[in-house]
């Protein structure tokens, strides 16, 4: 399943980049400022935005952070677990 995921992230990719090699020379700053040449560098930044979003997807960042987070979750419950005997024992000497 993983696999399938990161091959469509791939794809993505590729396709974003491929508009972006169509449209950037078609884009015009000759004639100054214009409606048009101002929609074509928005357009273009939304398509480094996207292209960026799949790097970052594809060279598993979020992996390595969930990795982070669950060692961190992992040493919180050892701690809560050696933490409860001892709350256990007080409740039993206050009966």
């Amino acid at each position: 399943m993983k696999k399938r995921n990161k091959f469509k992230h791939f794809l993505y990719l590729i396709l974003a980049l491929a508009m972006l090699v169509y449209a950037l020379p078609l884009i015009s700053f000759s004639g100054g400022w214009s409606w048009a040449s101002a929609f074509g560098t928005a357009w273009a930044l939304f398509a480094f935005l996207v292209i960026g979003a799949h790097l970052h997807y594809l060279l598993g960042v979020d992996e390595e952070k969930q990795k982070a987070l669950d060692r961190i979750k992992a040493a919180k419950l050892r701690q809560w677990q050696m933490k409860w005997p001892e709350d256990t024992q007080r409740g039993q000497e206050n009966i």
